[in-house]
């Protein structure tokens, strides 16, 4: 099976404990190349510990296994050494942005091609021609090609992440895992990112896996959604079948918390 058509993850029997807690219980689900998911939740449902399992920056309880693009990237409670290469297909995108505070949006939009360029080019900032080029095309696709001199620092969260979106892109990157990527937003920028999302999504064949808070962005922006409750899976299928019994289920009875109208 090939990078192109495999899954982009597919995770079997995982479950991670931390100390009596089992933050993952026995979970099971797989991710299609071009696929658009969400996973959603409860607070300490599990979402973040297992986009982080994916990557491979959680290592797993034995006895599960999780696949990324059909090659095995965490067994038996061990990462594997196939992990390097499948994080190169995995553009990660953090609530905090993770980018450089110091250095400009375009430095760390550069970031994004040290996997494809000898070490002391990335050391030293000496970039060729065409990578310049090819992260300032995106970030004028994200819509910030304007800041690009500018300190990471100085930016807005939803620069920053449009920035780190760019970063992702200039990565040549397969899939898009994104943990919270609007938790820190308001809701005009936080629309912008997920549309941004979307358009990777369907313009470039990008597998997107989002974690939110936002219900309504869940069933808007991904047509399916796995929702997470204590560890286990406890909703996989289309968007549209979350109706209020389903996130009462999900959420309980203060299930409008989860909504983003109901938090602002």
């Amino acid at each position: 099976m090939t990078s192109a058509t495999a899954a982009v993850a597919s995770v079997k029997d995982v479950s991670k404990t931390f100390g009596a807690r089992k933050a993952l219980n026995g979970v099971s689900v797989e991710v299609g190349a071009g696929e658009m998911v969400a996973l959603i939740g409860p607070s300490g449902s599990g979402k973040s510990t297992l986009l982080r399992s994916i990557t491979g920056l959680q290592s797993i309880d034995p006895g599960g296994t999780i696949s990324v693009f059909g090659e095995v990237v965490q067994k038996d409670g061990r990462v594997t050494g196939k992990v390097r290469a499948a994080r190169q297909k995995l553009g990660m995108i953090f609530q905090q942005f993770n980018l450089v505070g110091r250095l400009s949006l375009f430095s760390n939009v550069m970031l994004g091609a040290l996997g494809r360029v000898p070490g002391w080019r990335g050391f030293f900032g000496l970039w060729q021609a065409a990578d310049k080029e090819q992260a300032m095309a995106a970030l004028h696709r994200v819509g910030v090609s304007d800041y690009a001199a500018q300190r990471a620092n100085t930016l807005s969260g939803g620069q920053q992440q449009r920035g780190a979106i760019a970063r992702a892109i200039v990565q040549g990157a397969q899939a898009i895992l994104a943990d919270e990527p609007v938790a820190s937003l308001d809701p005009v920028s936080a629309r912008k990112v997920m549309e941004l999302l979307v358009e990777l999504n369907k313009r470039d064949g990008l597998g997107v896996i989002v974690t939110l808070h936002q219900v309504d962005y869940a069933i808007r922006y991904c047509e399916r959604v796995i929702a997470l409750q204590k560890g286990k899976v406890v909703y996989d299928g289309p968007s549209t079948g979350l109706d209020t019994a389903r996130l009462i289920e999900i959420y309980g009875p203060e299930f409008e918390d989860a909504f983003w109208e109901a938090k602002a």
